[in-house]
């Protein structure tokens, strides 16, 4: 079996994830193939597709929101994704109990004695008016039937959990500052979410597992586990395994693929690119390895945005005034400073509209 090196698998990572070549993708293409995009901080996803795409508009994003082309909803790892609104409404039934058990785990004393399909039941009631509601109104509401539980608990499990969801605009427009108004899913959409499939074989299962490999790919279970939350999806990578390939990575663990996804020569040269805050890129994974060194893994789930050189993460940025600041993580080669700053400028010009193109790196550490 093929042994796939560090290497080999960022660069299949970059290629998948669009970040070895900008590509000339429509938004609603380009936000389905990478299977949505993690977006709980709301403007996250507009620079994850501006690292992504060529000539990326920022509005065209927020009219797919308020055409409820795109939504922002909970699901995978119980986290806001922005996703197609045909993914949300084909995924979200299998994902009910990984966030149910996730939510409630959260919260399990709080919520002791309160039954869960009652809770739904309540959470649909008190959205029947037809009208959005934050999470904290419909906490206060399930509290006349349940006083002693925690209001946050009671509001949080059904927004994120028992009832599906969406967040409404403007929360999640280009430059919008909005808080959270929450309306079921299928009122919103106007489509109903599919019910989950008795077939053993798991078809959806299926469908998320060859979405994966086609993003992130090639990946073991554990990671495809750690992009959905889901437990392994064993059944469907079962029925599979017919049209998939395999190979190893160094520590031996085996990896699955799609036969005619792009595996780069490890030796393509990779730009720079300035990831969002919490960007799947990096958080797809079990074995991050490929991507980020175990000693700034923490960065992953901290909230960093971070800067790729040579196709891993080399620093970490931030934004203000029109200026990008960049704080690397290892010693950068002038040339490699050249080409942050070029990106860096590009990044700025996008976020000031084109009015700032300032950029301070920091000195390298060491």
């Amino acid at each position: 079996m093929t042994v796939l090196d560090a290497r080999a698998l960022n660069r299949a990572t970059l290629a998948r994830q669009l970040l070895l070549d900008r590509a000339d993708l429509p938004v609603p293409s380009a936000v389905a193939h990478l299977g949505g995009l993690q977006a709980q901080e709301p403007q996250e996803p507009f620079v994850g597709l501006w690292s992504r795409l060529r000539a990326f508009d920022p509005v065209v994003l927020s009219d797919l929101l308020v055409r409820r082309n795109v939504v922002r909803t909970h699901l995978m790892r119980r986290t806001v994704h922005l996703v197609t609104a045909d993914d949300a409404l084909a995924w979200r039934s299998r994902h009910d109990a990984m966030l149910r058990q996730r939510t409630f785990g959260t919260y399990r004393r709080e919520l002791d004695g309160v039954d869960l399909d009652e809770l739904a039941a309540a959470g649909r009631a008190v959205m029947a008016d037809g009208e959005p509601h934050t999470m904290a109104e419909i906490g206060r509401a399930l509290a006349e039937r349940w006083p002693t539980a925690g209001r946050r608990a009671l509001g949080e499990l059904v927004v994120a959990a028992l009832v599906p969801m969406a967040q409404l605009p403007p929360r999640g427009l280009w430059r919008a500052k909005a808080g959270v108004r929450n309306l079921p899913l299928s009122s919103w959409l106007g489509r109903e979410v599919a019910p989950p499939s008795p077939d053993a074989s798991d078809p959806v299962g299926q469908a998320l597992v060859r979405r994966y490999l086609a993003a992130f790919g090639p990946a073991a279970s554990a990671d495809l586990r750690a992009w959905c939350g889901l437990a392994g999806l064993p059944a469907a990578v079962s029925a599979l395994r017919g049209e998939l390939v395999a190979f190893r990575d160094e520590r031996g663990r085996e990896l699955l693929d799609l036969p005619d996804a792009p595996r780069p020569d490890p030796d393509t040269p990779a730009p720079v690119r300035f990831l969002p805050a919490f960007d799947n890129a990096v958080l797809g994974y079990h074995d991050r390895g490929r991507i980020i060194d175990d000693a700034h893994r923490g960065l992953s789930v901290a909230g960093a945005r971070v800067a790729l050189v040579d196709g891993r993460v080399a620093a970490t940025w931030d934004a203000e005034d029109g200026t990008v600041t960049v704080t690397p993580l290892r010693r950068l080669s002038r040339a490699e400073r050249t080409a942050v700053d070029e990106e860096g400028r590009a990044l700025a010009s996008f976020l000031s509209d084109g009015d700032g193109e300032r950029v301070r790196i920091a000195a390298s550490p060491g």
